[in-house]
């Protein structure tokens, strides 16, 4: 697929996920959604589940303002890539976001970028 200058948001694929401190283990997240369930069932809580995300190298940044001009942030993240011998594994990534959308206005928004990488000269194993 090429990209035309214009991004359908609605094919993007993704997941929803939520930092969770130190004490929550997988055996509590279990059974808090069990009690979610019988509290306020729903749906989509048959799809929650308890993972560990171990990144690796990665770059990221800061982007600040609109969703609708990440792109313009990517192109920066990637020209440092560029400059510092690193590829992108993939055209996954993570967004974190650090602003409520329905709270703040969208040039104030500010969202964490990041994708994996690796050096150049690594070879693929």
């Amino acid at each position: 697929m090429n990209y035309t200058g214009h991004l359908d948001k609605n094919s993007l694929i993704f997941n929803l996920m939520i930092r969770q401190p130190d004490f929550v283990t997988e055996e509590f997240a279990q059974e808090i959604i069990v009690r979610t369930k019988k509290k306020k069932p729903h749906e989509l809580l048959d799809s929650v589940k308890f993972s560990v995300i171990e990144e690796g190298e990665c770059v990221q940044m800061m982007h600040l303002g609109s969703y609708d001009n990440e792109p313009e942030s990517f192109k920066q993240m990637e020209e440092f890539c560029r400059e510092s011998n690193l590829i992108r594994e993939s055209k996954q990534h993570r967004e974190i976001y650090l602003s409520d959308a329905r709270k703040v206005s969208p040039e104030k928004l500010k969202t964490v970028l990041r994708f994996k990488v690796k050096n150049r000269n690594e070879r693929n194993t």
